[in-house]
């Protein structure tokens, strides 16, 4: 049903880029379902994600390093590839708060990403940041939060929130500016987590979050969970990353699944 062979496929028609962190690491088999559902299949699929990912910095969890987005090799991957119809997600913004990003800085990573898919005129999506789940914060539980998910940040609850405010603020605007559908996420979808969207609700979030792409009405039906094909991309290795600071690279695309769509992970 899946192997390692995608670089013996031939690119598929249809294109989706996934740019994220946690959510999308958690979620990644039914975000690529659920797209295949609303923009077709098979698919060529390029995603940069992981579990703290910042948009612009080398991020470490535990004994892992990965690059940041905006300089990983996903973009030189999009420019040699053949143009084919596209869609893109742009989410998890708001870890580089926690990294003591300040905001203009975070902005340039995202008008940069945009800019890149403004290229290739793909169909984009930009996700807001979960502002009522935070605003539900207490410090304490900020703190604790704040300790697993990001241990060497010393931010408070207050700056953390005015400055998410802030950065929700701004990539509203830019994304009026530049007629880009943005998606806030609902607050039933977070629990004592403030961040990470709960297992029970992937299927209706993705399908919320990835709706623009399609016109079709009605939408198709959410996708379905398979353990199996969670299992099969996430052990598939990104272009590069450290791990004990050891730099290890694999050459992309990693894999396919058995619908035809070609998978490559950076």
């Amino acid at each position: 049903m899946f192997d390692d062979g995608g670089s013996r496929s031939a690119t598929p028609e249809r294109r989706i880029v996934l740019l994220g962190a946690s959510n999308l690491t958690r979620g990644i088999s039914t975000a690529i379902d659920t797209a295949a559902r609303l923009w077709g299949r098979p698919l060529d699929v390029l995603a940069a994600f992981g579990h703290g990912r910042s948009y612009g910095m080398r991020s470490r969890v535990l004994v892992r390093d990965l690059p940041g987005i905006v300089g990983c090799g996903l973009w030189r991957a999009l420019a040699d590839r053949p143009r084919v119809p596209t869609a893109a997600l742009v989410t998890d913004i708001g870890n580089d708060l926690l990294y003591e990003a300040p905001v203009d800085r975070i902005i340039a990573w995202i008008r940069f990403c945009l800019d890149e898919l403004a290229r290739i005129e793909a169909r984009v999506v930009v996700t807001g940041l979960p502002i009522e789940s935070i605003a539900r914060l207490s410090d304490a539980r900020f703190r604790l939060m704040r300790s697993i998910l990001f241990p060497r940040s010393r931010l408070q609850l207050s700056t953390v929130a005015a400055q998410a405010i802030e950065l929700d603020e701004r990539l509203g605007r830019l994304c009026n500016e530049r007629g880009i559908a943005q998606v806030a996420p609902s607050p039933t979808w977070f629990g004592f987590d403030p961040i990470h969207i709960k297992m029970r609700h992937w299927p209706h979030a993705w399908q919320t979050l990835l709706a623009p792409w399609c016109d079709a009405q009605p939408p198709p039906a959410p996708a379905t969970g398979s353990m199996r094909r969670w299992l099969h991309l996430r052990r598939l290795a990104p272009e590069r990353r450290w791990l004990f600071g050891i730099e290890q690279k694999r050459r992309q695309p990693a894999g396919r699944i058995s619908d035809g769509s070609v998978i490559s992970f950076f």
